[in-house]
């Protein structure tokens, strides 16, 4: 049937009726006052959301857009990083980084496994030279459904002093309590195809008093990821470049819509459908790559033992046009995932559920009893 797809990977995620709405409207100037009142509306919107005091910059880029701006606003050639790489994202910061020809440890764990946050005070500790400049970090790992223990590893930059925190919030900003000024966080990154409602296209980054005395130091080249830039035409309301006006429509409507619910709302249903779907697929007796205590509230990474990942995914998209995204590199063909992030429901959850229930049955999986996965979803959701 047409027009019945449905997105369960952790982005891009569902698009709110009203969001899509607010995006089929004709442009208007983005010079113009009216324009600028939308800005001045969308930019309180990303304070409330990121809870910080301090301007949130929106710029025309993904999250990767996003993350390579925050390393080279703040940051000078040599200089020394950690980074932390448990996953296809964070395995990118510090590709992002060396490109740039900053001096990267890698501080590593396995992939489906939290970042030993042990390793990060060593090193921090051991520092006296106060030599490192930042610590780059992936908060929601989204390849293998994995968080990350950010606000330890964020005590142990705060008593290093010197070094900022870098942080890849692109599946955990929206989704989960991430408190920008409580716990002091330097440079947040993150990306409108996930936790904010909206399609692919807008990145953001919110900077504290630190780092900005940082980027004026900073030597590594910038220009249209000039963060500068951004922040003196947010002042005036305006953009640096031509922004894109209709996305801009879309967040100015998923903001007042988050408004609407409520940040602890918010936050509570993405934990409520972590939960569910974690339940679920242990009640089919199908395997979880992250543990119970750092699991992302943006995806479920499954890895079967008895039955392929991809006939799985083959099958939820062709008989019951349900995307579910795939592992990646060397997981690729290993496992899958369930994205619950953003515009998803108690119904979606369940509707996916029910669904991944008959492709294992038609696979010939059966090794759970009856409406197992459903029923376990459905007593976590009560």
């Amino acid at each position: 049937m047409e027009d019945k797809h449905m997105l369960m990977i952790p982005g891009p995620t569902p698009v709110p009726e009203k969001v899509l709405l607010a995006m089929a409207q004709h442009p208007i100037g983005h010079r113009s006052g009216d324009f600028s009142k939308i800005i001045a509306e969308i930019n309180q919107g990303l304070k409330w959301l990121h809870q910080t005091k301090n301007e949130v910059l929106s710029l025309t880029v993904s999250g990767t857009g996003a993350m390579e701006a925050g390393i080279i606003n703040f940051l000078s050639p040599g200089d020394r990083v950690l980074v932390g790489s448990n996953g296809k994202f964070s395995d990118r910061w510090a590709q992002i980084s060396e490109a740039f020809g900053l001096k990267v440890e890698i501080i590593s764990a396995e992939w489906g496994k939290p970042l030993d946050t042990e390793e990060f005070r060593t090193k921090l500790t051991a520092d006296t030279n106060k030599e490192i400049k930042a610590v780059i970090i992936t908060h929601s790992e989204t390849s293998t459904g994995v968080l990350n223990d950010l606000e330890t590893i964020n005590k142990y930059v705060k008593e290093h002093g010197e070094a900022l925190i870098i942080v890849d919030a692109v599946t955990s900003l929206g989704a989960y309590n991430v408190p920008i000024d409580e716990w002091g966080l330097d440079v947040v990154a993150s990306g409108s195809q996930k936790g904010y409602m909206i399609p692919p296209g807008m990145g953001f980054v919110a900077v504290s008093d630190k780092a900005w005395k940082a980027y004026e130091t900073a030597k590594l080249p910038r220009f249209y990821m000039d963060l500068g830039k951004y922040k003196k035409a947010n002042a005036k309301d305006s953009t640096p470049f031509t922004p894109p006006v209709n996305l801009m429509y879309g967040l100015q409507a998923s903001l007042q819509m988050m408004q609407r619910e409520g940040l602890e709302n918010i936050f509570a249903r993405h934990e409520r459908l972590t939960q569910a779907t974690r339940a679920a697929v242990k009640a089919l007796r199908l395997d979880l790559l992250a543990p119970d205590d750092c699991a992302s509230t943006a995806a479920t990474a499954v890895a079967p033992s008895s039955v392929d990942a991809e006939q799985i995914r083959g099958i939820m998209r062709k008989k019951y046009d349900i995307a579910l995204a795939g592992g990646q590199d060397h997981l690729k063909g290993k496992i899958f995932r369930i994205g619950h992030l953003g515009f998803v429901s108690d119904r979606d959850i369940l509707t996916a559920i029910s669904c991944l229930e008959a492709t294992l049955i038609e696979l010939g999986y059966e090794d759970f009893a009856s409406k197992a996965g459903v029923k376990a979803a459905a007593k976590v959701l009560a």
